[in-house]
């Protein structure tokens, strides 16, 4: 806007428009002029993005895209971590209930992916498609939703409160904790939804740095306050919780200030229109994150309702892994993220080729990535539980778990960029059934089978065994996705 301004003042004296004392009509043209030149900064932001995702090289730019979304994903990994250390120096029953939140969180996650991946999906193809408009009424729309559908999980969520921990694998030492900590964080429940298809929408625009700065923010700020609230106030597992929503309300409001700065899709109430098309433009983009989310909690559900057999001990392993595994997944969602965008305005533009192209490099760079992780947490495993829980009975049984899931992580990281693939191109129903492959349609009868006939050893393999699986589909659904690809071209060229 200050090149645009300076622009103005070049115009005004190479004219003299003012030094001539020109008349009313004349200052009203001038007037005129200068929203001219103002529209046509705002264009040409969005025609700089539009050049940049569909004619610069695929893997520098899915990497520039990546990189602020991977680091944004680690330092949120890094406040799970430090989250745990901090509760975790209350009792291995607090440990224990912040495995038991994680299936709450699930439930906001999935209202914020789901309006967040449906609508930012949804902004990508538009703005390929230089249909800019569209592209704002889903953005101001979505906000709306996903505030409105955060206040109905707030109150229902805490009116069901304890049905939910003891659903989610609570035994009676974790019910307590379980209790305060979801009730509290089920209360930010709003701008926490809001927060999720904000930085979505942010970084599917192709503005990751921002997302990542707000997002940021927020983590770094929630691993300043959960020890304060925790031991220097004295709140226990409750400020852990309270520290959660505070720093999501801080990373709310940035957000929402920087899509006005920045973004292409600034949110105003004039660009608010909930129409049948757009709840169908969500549920294409949103539904597999929806499901996918849910079978995530139906997941941790799952494996801690088989490990509650086993004791305390073994639920707060579960939680102090899946912490840890949480880096190698942040990993490649970021990978997947900084691909997500390249999708969705090269489908819009129909350029094919470099669809392909990105996704074959995401995908080269996903596996290698997780793979070094997996090796480092493998080797590392006991250092890594015992950091988080000095428990010789969790260092036991997390042991074996993180190293079982070190490896597998491998193919979670193929069936990952193929998902976002599936999912932005609007391949629904496949991107759905490949996303609750790994979280409940193969792990739900595998954990059962196994911890029924293999015990403890089952409960750990469980996962790990789910993820090769869900590997091994994800080839028959990329290879008829890029046919799909493929058949579009040969109607385009033939038309």
């Amino acid at each position: 806007m200050a090149g645009a301004a300076r622009s103005f003042r070049v115009t005004l004296l190479a004219n003299g428009s003012f030094e001539k004392g020109h008349s009313i009509c004349a200052y009203h043209d001038l007037m005129d002029s200068i929203r001219e030149r103002i529209a046509f900064h705002a264009t040409e932001t969005s025609d700089e993005r539009y050049r940049e995702m569909t004619e610069s090289p695929v893997g520098p730019l899915i990497v520039s895209l990546a990189v602020p979304s991977i680091l944004a994903n680690l330092v949120s990994a890094i406040y799970n971590i430090a989250d745990t250390f901090f509760v975790g120096k209350l009792g291995t029953s607090a440990s224990g209930a912040i495995g038991i939140a994680f299936v709450a969180m699930t439930g906001i996650q999935a209202v914020g992916f789901y309006f967040g991946q449906g609508t930012g999906n949804a902004i990508a193809r538009y703005l390929g498609a230089k249909e800019n408009e569209k592209a704002c009424v889903m953005a101001s729309t979505g906000l709306v939703c996903a505030f409105g559908f955060g206040i109905v999980i707030a109150v229902l969520g805490n009116v069901l409160l304890e049905p939910i921990c003891l659903i989610a694998g609570a035994t009676p030492t974790i019910l307590p904790y379980a209790k305060t900590f979801i009730g509290i964080v089920l209360l930010g429940a709003p701008w926490m939804c809001s927060e999720l298809m904000l930085n979505m929408q942010l970084r599917l625009e192709g503005e990751s740095l921002f997302s990542m700065i707000c997002i940021m923010t927020g983590a770094v700020l929630n691993i300043a306050l959960t020890p304060l609230f925790v031991f220097v106030f004295g709140m226990g597992i409750a400020g852990s919780a309270l520290a959660t929503i505070v720093c999501e309300f801080v990373s709310f409001l940035l957000l929402i200030w920087q899509m006005q700065r920045v973004g292409i899709t600034p949110l105003s109430l004039s660009y608010v229109r909930p129409t049948a098309a757009f709840a169908r433009e969500v549920n294409n983009g949103g539904v597999p994150s929806f499901v996918r989310q849910c079978m995530l909690g139906v997941a941790t559900t799952l494996l801690n309702n088989a490990a509650d057999p086993f004791g305390d001990a073994v639920v707060a392993a579960m939680a102090v892994v899946q912490r840890i595994a949480g880096f190698g997944n942040y990993v490649q969602i970021g990978i997947g993220q900084g691909f997500q965008p390249v999708i969705g305005y090269n489908i819009g533009a129909r350029n094919y080729d470099r669809v392909r192209e990105g996704y074959f490099f995401s995908l080269r760079v996903a596996m290698l990535t997780v793979l070094g992780i997996g090796i480092l947490t493998c080797v590392f495993a006991p250092q890594l539980i015992g950091f988080l829980r000095n428990d010789p009975d969790v260092i036991e049984a997390g042991t074996l778990t993180l190293r079982l899931t070190s490896f597998s992580m491998v193919f979670t990281g193929a069936a990952m960029v193929t998902n976002f693939m599936l999912q932005t191109s609007g391949h629904m129903w496949r991107a759905t059934i490949l996303g609750a492959c790994r979280l409940g349609l193969v792990l739900g009868p595998v954990v059962v089978i196994l911890s029924q006939t293999m015990g403890l050893l089952g409960v750990q393999l469980a996962q790990p065994l789910s993820d090769v699986i869900t590997g091994i589909v994800t080839i028959p659904m990329a290879i008829s996705c890029l046919r799909d690809f493929a058949r579009e071209e040969q109607r385009q060229q033939k038309s």
